[in-house]
């Protein structure tokens, strides 16, 4: 379908099959899909300092452009602006993709996702479609009358240490196309953005915040576990 048609075009009017050939077969409905996730999301301006506005003032056009990057496979990713949140007596530090990283994380999130959610421990809720806090005190509560023990595990640092290596290896087991696996491993590799405007290259890890980075990791944990 071709949904990119005017400046705030929303409606299909022709088949996606178009005339160019391209190396990846990444459907339109799923970048407008994923745009009007982004967009119910807000969330403020990465490196680029385009906000969700702004970026919907050229919607058809940067959709289109996106969509023409990933699907040639020439595009890659801005760097993430680090934005720091008190936590304790320190910060946790977050990592603020572009919008245009945004929309591309959530197209390969909405694609990736039903797969590996199926995966998933039925007693797992964190970050997952449909799950919620009170679904997971009522599943503890119902725990609580099945076991007499408790095992409490916390992985320190975990988002901000995870293996690349291990990371790419639990990718190429669950995901199965081709142009997701080369962005997922395009955003690992991704520098930050301090906020002295230094860019730190990245060896492990992975910044908390950006769309596909729950999911991803969370996923790799199910793998080793």
């Amino acid at each position: 379908m071709t949904l990119f048609g005017g400046d705030h075009g929303t409606t299909a009017t022709r088949d996606d099959s178009g005339v160019d050939t391209k190396s990846f077969e990444i459907p339109k409905r799923l970048i407008w899909e994923a745009w009007k996730r982004v967009a119910a999301n807000q969330g403020g301006p990465g490196v680029d300092r385009e906000s969700i506005e702004t970026f919907r003032n050229r919607l058809a056009r940067n959709l289109y452009a996106l969509w023409n990057r990933m699907s040639s496979g020439s595009y890659f990713p801005q760097p993430v602006k680090e934005v720091l949140i008190p936590k304790g007596d320190g910060f946790r530090p977050l990592g603020v993709p572009t919008i245009t990283d945004r929309v591309a994380q959530m197209a390969v999130k909405l694609l990736v996702e039903p797969g590996i959610d199926a995966i998933f421990h039925s007693s797992s809720f964190g970050y997952r479609p449909n799950k919620s806090a009170k679904q997971a005190v009522a599943q503890a509560r119902r725990n609580s009358w099945r076991y007499d023990w408790v095992v409490d595990i916390d992985l320190k640092s975990f988002f901000d240490t995870i293996d690349h290596g291990l990371l790419r290896r639990a990718v190429e087991k669950h995901v199965s196309e081709p142009w997701a696996r080369l962005y997922i491993r395009r955003w690992l590799e991704s520098p930050v953005q301090k906020q002295t405007g230094e860019l730190v290259a990245r060896d492990r890890g992975t910044p908390q915040g950006g769309v596909i980075t729950p999911p991803t990791m969370l996923h790799t944990f199910h793998s080793v576990a």
